[in-house]
């Protein structure tokens, strides 16, 4: 059934934080986001490169996903998620990603920090979960709406 299901999948994620504010809501709340890599063996699943997979320890075939969590005591959830586009065999071969059905358009070739940086603001943006951390990137900071980045000086 899920295999061959249509569905929005920013649709579902955004009724995940309606779930994540009804159980999980707590002003003291963590953002994470962290890397994934998927072992491939093909070449016809979007994303899928020879690219340097943490979950390997070393440069494989595979593809990378960018999460982004809410951690509170009372639980865990993820709330995003987006797959990492290498740049010249993805992000800028528009026919091979509409033949593997990828996305029609790319907004711009975007680091892995980047599309951290972009689900945090789009979270903290919708103001559907509060959050007093960010395990991330020092720019978030400048927000102003989340406390200093974890290990990261005053």
């Amino acid at each position: 059934m899920l295999s061959g299901a249509r569905w929005d999948a920013d649709k579902v994620r955004d009724d995940l934080g309606t779930h994540v504010i009804e159980y999980l809501r707590d002003p003291e709340a963590v953002l994470v986001f962290d890397e994934t890599g998927f072992l491939k063996k093909g070449e016809k699943s979007v994303g899928v490169a020879r690219q340097y997979s943490g979950t390997a320890g070393k440069v494989e075939n595979c593809q990378i996903g960018v999460f982004l969590a809410y951690a509170t005591p009372r639980g865990r959830t993820f709330l995003d998620r987006t797959l990492y586009l290498p740049k010249e065999e993805w992000a800028e071969d528009e026919p091979r990603r509409e033949a593997a059905g990828g996305p029609e358009e790319v907004e711009e070739l975007a680091t892995k920090g980047e599309l951290a940086r972009k689900m945090i603001e789009r979270t903290l943006e919708a103001e559907v979960v509060p959050a007093s951390w960010v395990d991330g990137r020092r720019g978030l900071r400048q927000r102003r709406r989340v406390a200093p980045v974890v290990g990261e000086p005053g």
